[in-house]
């Protein structure tokens, strides 16, 4: 299979480009690929000529769009509308991924792919509008909403906590947050699996880990792990606080739990919790040290 991943110096580009090594890759960061440039877009599809097209590219800083929207519309819709036109011109799969943050998060139950959507944030509203530009421009796509990504590469929340947690003696995490934790390894795996299934289920799907938690449950969780593998970590607590007790500049979701049935039904794939997901991501950390 030849696999154009756009984004792949991300945490899940890098991770697909690890789990498909077997494949034809063109590997394409934002220097190599501007996916803002629909002409560089189109003839770096013409040349490579790849079976799919995954794009793990995003304007990530969700805080920060809240100031400069432009930037953050430029890449998540305008960049996601030009890799969605050239996929449908070449007749080839497009591969997009989204985020939980497309929902306010006033639902009780875990969402489904059919719930509406409603953000609360510019990054949120600007992941939305990529989606609508997929589902408009590419016949053969399949949008994949993910949440609370961690890896070892990157910055995420697993590696803010162990950094925080060998500088202090207590942390103070939001505890009314509900979601759920997902590793890019495993989302990178799927993301093959549902390429190689030669399902044709073209649609929106969500993509996340069991069980749902908060964001301190799993603070606690990774603090955990990493004395389990005698971290030298000098926190001593970790302390449950409002979200009102940490403002930020962009509002998010109370309650981000996705319900994956949909995607593990129609591609037959099963969804491991995040836990064992954890350890091995700390297991790597662990090695580099």
């Amino acid at each position: 299979m030849r696999l154009l991943i756009a984004g792949a110096n991300g945490q899940v580009g890098r991770e697909i480009s690890r789990a498909a090594s077997q494949h034809t890759l063109l590997t394409a960061d934002s220097c190599r690929l501007d996916i803002t440039d629909a002409d560089a877009v189109k003839s770096t599809v013409h040349a490579f000529n790849p079976d799919a097209v995954v794009n793990a590219a995003a304007y990530r800083l969700v805080d920060q769009a809240e100031s400069e929207p432009e930037k953050a519309f430029a890449v998540n819709r305008d960049g996601t509308a030009n890799l969605a036109a050239a996929c449908n011109e070449a007749g080839i799969p497009l591969i997009h991924l989204s985020t939980d943050c497309v929902f306010d998060g006033r639902k009780q139950e875990a969402y489904r792919p059919e719930d509406p959507a409603a953000p609360l944030s510019v990054y949120g509203v600007s992941k939305l509008a990529g989606e609508q530009a997929v589902r408009s421009l590419c016949i053969r796509h399949v949008i994949l909403r993910t949440s609370w990504v961690f890896s070892a590469h990157g910055n995420n929340f697993v590696k803010k906590i162990l950094g925080l947690a060998g500088e202090r003696d207590e942390l103070r995490i939001v505890a009314d947050q509900r979601g759920c934790p997902t590793a890019a390894p495993e989302l990178a795996r799927a993301i093959l699996h549902v390429l190689q299934s030669g399902t044709q289920a073209w649609g929106t799907y969500h993509f996340c880990q069991p069980e749902p938690t908060t964001w301190c449950a799993f603070a606690e969780a990774i603090v955990a792990e990493a004395k389990n593998r005698h971290w030298p970590l000098r926190v001593r607590h970790v302390l449950p606080i409002a979200t009102g007790d940490y403002p930020t500049p962009a509002q998010r979701p109370a309650n981000s739990v996705m319900n994956c049935s949909k995607l593990e039904t129609t591609f037959g794939y099963t969804i491991p919790p995040w836990h064992g997901s954890l350890a091995e991501v700390i297991d790597e950390l662990s090695a580099r040290k």
